[in-house]
Parts: C-alpha cells; structure tokens; sequence
C-alpha cells in the first residue's frame, strides 16, 4: 500500500488537497468519487532517492530536486518527539506514523510521514524506510533509529534524538538571533551611506561646482565616487556577484577546500570559533550514538559526517582508525589535534568511569555554550564598530559638503 497526494474539488468547487493510502491512483480516485470530491489530480508521495524517475531527462531530475522539500529542522524536532511519546505509549509503529500524519497541518511534512509508512507497511524498518529521504533523515538519524530498533528500545532512543534535534535548533536560532541585528544594521548602513552618495550629494554639490571655484580635495573625491556609484553602480554589483560565485567554485575544488579548511583552523579568532563548533557538533552525534547502543567505531564514523572542516574530518578518520586498532579515544583524539583540552580530559574521565557518553553530552553543552558566549561577544563588539564606521562616514560626507561653503565665506570675507 503506497501513499498518494490528491487535488480534488468538492461539492461546492473548491479545492482540497491530501494524503490518502491505496494499493494505486485508481483506488485514490474510487475512493475519491465515494466522498464526493471530484479528482482533479493524484500523485504518489514516495520517490526514488534520486529525487526523480528513472530514464527521466537531466532537466527532469534538477526540478525534481529543486522542489523536493523535506522538514526543516523543527519539524524533524516535533516529529521526533511526537513518534517518541506515541511508540512509549505501546501506540503499533504505523498507527503512530498515521496519526503524526493527521496532526501535522503542513502538507508537504504530511505526505513525508505517510511515505514512511507505507515503506513500513511493506514491510520494511524503519530506519530502512526513513533512507528514502536522505535529505531529511540523515545517516547518523537512521543509524540511530536502527540501534534503537535492533536493541528493542526504540522510544528511548527516539526521546534522545529528540532531545539532540531540538538541542540543536535551538543553538542555530540563537547563533541566528545573535547575527540578526548586526547584519541589518550593516545592510542600512550600505543603504542609507549608498542613497545618500547617489542622490543627495550630487544636488548639493552642484551649486558649488556651478560657482566655479576650486573645490577641496576631499569634495572632489566626493563627486568623483558619487558619479562612479550612479553611473557604474550595475558593475559593482557584476563584478560582487562573479567574486562570490568565483570563491564558491574555488572551495568546491577539494584541494582548496582542504588547504582553506586547515589554515582556518591556524587564524587566531577563527581557530576558536571552528574548533569550538565542530567539536561540540561531533561530542554530541557521538554520545547520542553511543548511548544508543552504537558500537563506538562505527559511531565515530557516522559523528566525522557532522563536522563541517574537511582537514579535521580527515584527523578524525585516522582518529577512528586508531581506535579500531585499539586506542583510547582520548589518546585517538588528542593525536588528531584541534581539539581543546577540557573535551580531552573528560573523554579520558569517562573511559575511565564507563560513563562515556555522558561525559560526551556535558562537553558537547559546554563547548556550545562557549561557542555562543564567543558569538554574542563578537556581535557585542560588532555594534558600536558599525556606529562608529556609519559615523565616520557620515562625517565624512558632511565636511566635504562644509568645506566648500566655509571657502565661499573666506573669499567674501
């Protein structure tokens, strides 16, 4: 049985749109006509992983993956946790999967939750349905689904990946929050700075070139920017654009990417901000695998996909590497490099104790606490900086304007 999206009309014309389960799209149609809805349109939810039918054109599949949508990282929160209350509540994984469905208002996370489980009804685990939608359920997700499944504590581990999602929505919100005020008033600065420059300037300025005079060199630099930004303005943005795209394509390249991703990892302010984030990011994923039962190898493998440097990853393989040849991973660890000291010495005290994953949760919360302090500090600082660089141009401007006006008043002195 397969899930299949519907547009349909009812009795007084107007549309309805949803998911029905059916062995075809005649059935959904039958079964349409029996509620007196008028079918105008009926799709299946499930799709190959590619994102598109096989044999289809290369156009075919780009538009198939521009308009796939999946969760965002809140919807994969509360789906995570509503499946986690209903399989504790002994609630049979495909009526738990349907009534997700019935609850969720949005159509697209719907028509997810009902692919899932008709993949579940054929027959399939769960972990094994979620992998035909890599792009919301990723492998450390499935894996951890699969051990919870396999070990027969599957709302345990649900509540913990539960708790890892949220975790970390809410520490991008408030990394997110933390940027927001800064970078609009950088945008408003460029804007107002920029109107200013094009429009206001040259109409006060014309009335001291129309005099004649010899103007300061600081008006003229005035007037010669002004002019550029009216009648070039399109070039700046031309040539903004191909830098952009031009950096982009340059760090796909995975060499550069690898030689950029290492010496970020030496720049005395970035350094703390990478080390800082990925390890947090990567002492999370691994203690949430294993407490749920995955062995710490392959555990280690899954976490290295978190990490978002490619040259700390490439330490964290030969890391890995090391621990299957029978390595502490705290020795593994602190061979990799980059990692600060604190998260070493607790890795070491929880190999010590058995308590390893929970000693993994408190450096992941440390380290992300850290990580925020650092960022709101920066934003702190990042504030009267942009007033004081508005300011000064705006003085700027202003003396250019003034110095013409007080070399008028000396020569009628």
């Amino acid at each position: 049985m397969a899930a299949y999206e519907y547009v349909a009309l009812d009795q007084r014309g107007k549309q309805k749109k949803g998911v029905l389960e059916a062995d075809s799209g005649r059935q959904i149609r039958q079964s349409l006509r029996d509620m007196g809805l008028v079918p105008l349109s009926v799709e299946p939810t499930t799709q190959p992983s590619s994102g598109a039918r096989p044999g289809a054109s290369a156009w075919s599949r780009f538009s198939s993956r521009l308009w796939q949508r999946g969760m965002s990282t809140l919807d994969l929160a509360l789906f995570t946790r509503q499946l986690s209350t209903l399989v504790a509540a002994s609630l049979p994984l495909e009526e738990a999967l349907q009534a997700i469905a019935q609850q969720s208002e949005k159509r697209h996370v719907s028509s997810l939750v009902m692919s899932v489980r008709s993949k579940v009804l054929e027959g399939h685990s769960l972990a094994g349905s979620m992998a035909e939608f890599p792009g919301t359920f990723s492998h450390m997700f499935r894996s951890t689904v699969a051990a919870g499944e396999q070990s027969s504590y599957l709302d345990k581990v649900l509540s913990n990946l539960a708790d890892y999602t949220e975790g970390r929505f809410e520490s991008r919100r408030n990394v997110e929050m933390a940027l927001f005020y800064p970078i609009i008033l950088l945008v408003l600065a460029f804007l107002i700075v920029g109107g200013l420059m094009a429009y206001v300037v040259p109409d006060i300025v014309k009335v001291f070139v129309n005099t004649g005079q010899e103007l300061p060199l600081l008006t003229r630099a005035l007037i010669g920017i002004s002019d550029f930004l009216r009648s070039y303005y399109w070039l700046l943005i031309l040539l903004f654009a191909a830098a952009v795209y031009g950096l982009r394509s340059l760090l796909a390249q995975p060499d550069v990417r690898l030689a950029w991703d290492r010496r970020k990892l030496s720049l005395p302010l970035v350094r703390r901000i990478t080390r800082g984030g990925n390890a947090a990011r990567y002492a999370n994923t691994l203690s949430i695998l294993t407490s749920s039962g995955v062995p710490l190898v392959e555990a280690m493998n899954i976490a290295s996909d978190v990490v978002s440097n490619t040259y700390l990853k490439r330490r964290l393989n030969e890391a890995t590497r090391k621990v299957a040849e029978g390595s502490s991973l705290r020795v593994a660890l602190d061979g990799a490099g980059y990692f600060p000291p604190m998260m070493l010495h607790m890795v070491a005290s929880g190999e010590a104790s058995g308590e390893l994953d929970n000693m993994l949760q408190r450096v992941a919360d440390y380290q992300q606490k850290e990580l925020e302090r650092m960022v709101g500090t920066l934003v702190r600082l990042f504030e009267p900086l942009m007033l004081l660089v508005m300011g000064g141009l705006v003085m700027m401007i202003v003396l250019a304007i003034l110095l013409p006006i007080l070399n008028m008043n000396q020569l009628l002195e």
